[in-house]
This record gives structure tokens, sequence and C-alpha cells, in this order.
């Protein structure tokens, strides 16, 4: 295959362009696998984005791909195309730590069903990525391996928990990746890295082989530059997983295709309560004018108002803790000193929460789904901002955020509907912000077509940051 343009352009390109550029033989999934093994070399060393970089793998990977397209017999969208794991999702052969000393020698024998599905589909592992420890415990310096940092700006984090997924997406270091997301992991960074973070429907993506969070509010999510390439990506690993005991089976859609261009005549509900008077400025102010941009796009928007923000965190934050300290009881009794002092101090507050406690918050989780999941009788989309704030600074001091942020994400989680993070401006200091859209179960086509429309009528996902 012949060479296009540069080694430094070649990452710029999307996965629909790779796609198109591998089936016309123009780009060999070789030559780019190279360019991103070079830029890793040269650019992670600063963002600590990759625990493991799975270089032997890969290449045999783009080795197989090329021959494939050669061939004219690729398998899809994704064939070729490099991704990267968060480092809670088990893959043979591959050491998978979730970035913890308590899994620091952890080598499975079998992939998670998201690394098969993508493997499958003829996607080359390009390694994987920093997170906190098991998914919650984080930003921790205690840890075998250092945080992740934001590729806008190296004195700031990339959020969490898939911290190096978002920031190796963000910092051009892989197109794609897959995080995961109980409360937010997923659009948080995506949303401080200012790329595109999907969370879809709880069951559409399965859980199998990822080491547990929280088990009634775990989502895999695809992490891409753009809401294109999120519909390719979520289109390799959806589906159902028998084995998954979360997974639900439904018909996958073609999310690529829906991608229409197009939200003229859709209604969207505006959760404006939840961002107005709680986030910075900058925020409030980019997110009604992204608002302002779907409206010129032709839809429909009215203001609502849902339970108060807290609601949903205290809700969400009782289930979770419960969960937690179930998984993680045996090895806080034996081995305590292997955890990080943050996870550690987290997980204990489990122990404390009575068996009436979670089940009350358990009803409490259907009462608030049952709210939100009734405005979607008037409303096709409901929207909000991505995060409140820009990204948090990398102090190793800084108090604990979990005891003094409203987490905006989780309202969706706890309703396990589908979400999406998209870049929609920048704060005075060059540091994303983001617009959040959420759907109806299972109708991700329509939360990916509203997401595509307004990068197409836009170019803030265009811009790179300063360390790519």
């Amino acid at each position: 295959m012949s060479s296009v343009g540069e080694s430094s352009s070649i990452s710029d390109f999307s996965i629909k362009e790779l796609g198109t550029l591998f089936a016309a033989k123009k780009l060999s999934p070789v030559e780019v696998l190279d360019t991103y093994l070079a830029r890793i070399s040269e650019i992670d060393p600063k963002l600590h984005a990759f625990i493991t970089v799975t270089e032997d793998v890969a290449k045999a990977a783009a080795r197989s791909s090329e021959a494939r397209h050669l061939k004219g017999a690729g398998l899809g969208p994704f064939d070729g195309i490099p991704f990267a794991l968060k480092d809670n999702i088990e893959t043979r052969g591959v050491r998978s730590t979730s970035h913890s000393k308590l899994l620091i020698d952890n080598v499975p024998s079998e992939d998670a069903h998201v690394a098969s599905k993508l493997s499958g589909a003829g996607g080359v592992l390009l390694g994987k990525t920093a997170t906190f420890e098991f998914a919650l415990g984080g930003p921790s310096w205690d840890l075998p391996f250092p945080p992740a940092l934001n590729p806008w700006n190296l004195k700031h984090l990339p959020g969490g928990s898939s911290s190096g997924s978002g920031s190796a997406v963000a910092a051009r270091l892989v197109p794609a990746a897959i995080g995961t997301d109980t409360g937010g992991s997923v659009r948080w960074p995506a949303a401080v890295c200012g790329i595109a973070g999907l969370k879809p429907t709880y069951g559409r993506i399965s859980r199998r082989g990822v080491h547990p969070n929280t088990f009634s509010l775990d989502h895999c999510g695809t992490m891409t530059r753009t809401v294109a390439d999120c519909a390719i990506m979520l289109g390799a690993v959806a589906g159902y997983d028998p084995r998954d005991p979360g997974s639900i089976e439904v018909d996958v859609p073609d999310y690529a295709g829906a991608l229409s261009g197009s939200i003229k005549g859709l209604r969207l509900g505006l959760v404006r309560h939840w961002y107005g008077e709680t986030a910075a400025p900058e925020v409030v102010a980019a997110v009604d004018a992204a608002i302002g941009k779907l409206k010129e796009l032709g839809a429909s928007v009215e203001e609502i108002e849902l339970a108060p923000l807290g609601d949903y965190i205290d809700a969400k934050t009782t289930i979770s803790l419960s969960e937690l300290y179930a998984i993680h009881e045996k090895d806080l009794k034996v081995r305590p000193g292997d955890f990080g002092k943050l996870l550690r101090t987290r997980v204990i507050a489990g122990g404390l929460i009575r068996a009436e406690d979670y089940v009350q918050a358990m009803r409490w989780r259907t009462e608030l789904a049952t709210q939100m999941l009734g405005e979607f009788r008037r409303f096709d989309l409901l929207a909000t901002a991505g995060w409140l704030r820009p990204a948090e600074p990398a102090d190793p001091a800084a108090p604990d955020f979990f005891k003094q942020r409203q987490i905006i994400t989780m309202p969706f989680s706890l309703a396990g509907i589908p979400a999406l993070s998209v870049l929609c401006g920048f704060s005075s200091g060059g540091l994303p912000l983001a617009l959040q859209i959420a759907g109806r179960p299972f109708d991700e086509a329509t939360v990916l077509r509203a997401g595509d429309a307004y990068q197409r009528a836009t170019d803030w996902h265009t811009r790179k940051p300063p360390v790519a």
C-alpha cells in the first residue's frame, strides 16, 4: 500500500477516514500502527496514559489486517483501527492490573467480551490505559503507576476513572479507546479532555471480563475524537452476551448509518438547573451556546426540572459503596496495605452501610429513574452540561473531589440510559468544556445523531491539544 501524507498527519485521520483509505489500498494498517507507536514513545512519558503498550500483539494484528485489505476482504469499518482498553478490562496473555498493586501480576487467560469483539472486528490492540484504582480510587499518587495527565495542560488531570483512555485519545496516541462508566467515568474524561465519550444503555455492551466497580451500575463505553467514530466503534462492540447476566438481547442498529446530519424536529428537554447555578460561568456560557446551536439546527428546546442533582448522587453513592465493599471485602481483610489509601478509605465506608439503607437506595433509584424516563413521553433527548468545571489541577494534596463536587453525569448512570459527552468550547485557560446529551433506553442512534449534527456545524473537535 502507498503511504498517504506525512506521519504527523496520519494520527489526525478519523476512524472513518482510515477505513476508507484502507479499503482503497491508499494506506496500510501497519503504517498507521507505526505512527501511533512512535507517538506513544515520544509523548506518553509526559502523559502516563498507558500502563502497558502491546507492541507485538498490535504488529501481528496490523499485518493480518493489511493482508485482508490487500485482498479486498476487510472485515468492516473497524478493521485495522488501533484501539486501547482501560486496564480494568481483561486481555488474554496481557497484564490487566486495574492500576492496582492487588493485580500487579494478573495475566488473564481469556479476553473480556468487549476485547474479543474489537479484535474480531479486525481492531488492533495498542495497549492498556491508566485508570483510577479499580475504577474508583483516584487520582492517586501512591499506586504502582502514576496518574495520567491532561494533554491540554500537563498541570491538570484528565478526569476519571477512564483517565488514560481520555488522555490517549485526545493526545492522538490512539484513535479509539474503551472506558468504563459507573457514575460518569467515560463522560468525565471525555468532557475535560475534549473528545466524544458515550455511555450506552445498561446492558448494551457486555461487561464480562471487566473488573467490577458496582454490579448494578457498570457500563462499558466508547471514547473517540468524533461522534461519528463513536458510532462506528459502538457498532463493533454492542450486542448480547449470554455470559453477562446484565446483558440484554436487543437488536443492534446501524449507528453510523443513522447519522443523517439532520436533527430538525427533534424535541429536547434542557435540564439547566443542574448546571445553571453551580457550574463555572464559562461552562454555563458554552453549554447555553451549544443549546442555541442545536436550536439553529432545527431542534425544539424546552427547559425542564428534574430532581435535584444531589438526590441522584446520594442514591448512587449509597448503592456503589455497598457493592464496592462486597466486592473488595476479602482483600480489605487479608491485604489492606496493598490498596491505595484513597480507594481503601472509600471502600471501607461501604462496610458501615446497613442492608436497609442499600434497599432504600435501590428503591429511590427506581423512583428517580422513573421520573426521568417519564420525560421521554414529551422529548426525544435530554441535555445538560457534560461536566461542571474545567479539568482539575494535578495536585496530590488536593481534597478528595468526591466529597466536595456535584457530579452531573450520575443521573444518567442511575437511570441506565445512553448519554454522550461532546466538546462545546474552551475555558479562558484553554481547557475543554462539554455538552451532555441523553436519550431513551437503547436509542443510542438518536443521541449520536444529535452529537454528530452538532459537530458538523462546529469545529471545536478539530482542535489539537498542545502536547499533540
